[in-house]
């Protein structure tokens, strides 16, 4: 079993930063691909970005890049989203991710090969 805890959503002024962070449990974290999927209200929830087991390769949204950046620490068991530039249009519930895949070389996640999700984490942009 897989416990995965977000924290560091809230509300930000258009333009400005957050960084989210998933605390996971188990001693498999570092084997497995991780990311961040968003929802907001009445829209599918969609990828944002993910980072491959070791690291070594990252993927985003186009909508994100260039302005978000995941990062995870495997000695620490956490992958973090460093948000900046924030948008209202980047406004909603982001939820960490676990991937299925052992040692997946892939840092692209879809629904279907996450088998773990965390609470969510509310991000609010103000304009």
């Amino acid at each position: 079993q897989v416990q995965l805890v977000e924290s560091g959503g809230g509300l930000v002024q258009a333009g400005g930063s957050l960084r989210l962070s998933c605390a996971a449990s188990g001693r498999t974290f570092s084997s497995y691909a991780m990311g961040w999927f968003r929802q907001a209200p009445g829209k599918e929830r969609e990828f944002v970005a993910g980072i491959n087991w070791y690291g070594g390769s990252t993927s985003y949204a186009d909508s994100v890049k260039g302005r978000f950046t995941i990062s995870r620490d495997n000695a620490k068991n956490t992958v973090y989203l460093q948000m900046n530039s924030l948008k209202p249009e980047d406004t909603a519930v982001y939820y960490c991710a676990k991937d299925t895949r052992l040692r997946a070389t892939t840092s692209r996640l879809e629904r279907g090969t996450v088998d773990y999700w965390g609470q969510g984490t509310q991000v609010t942009v103000s304009s």
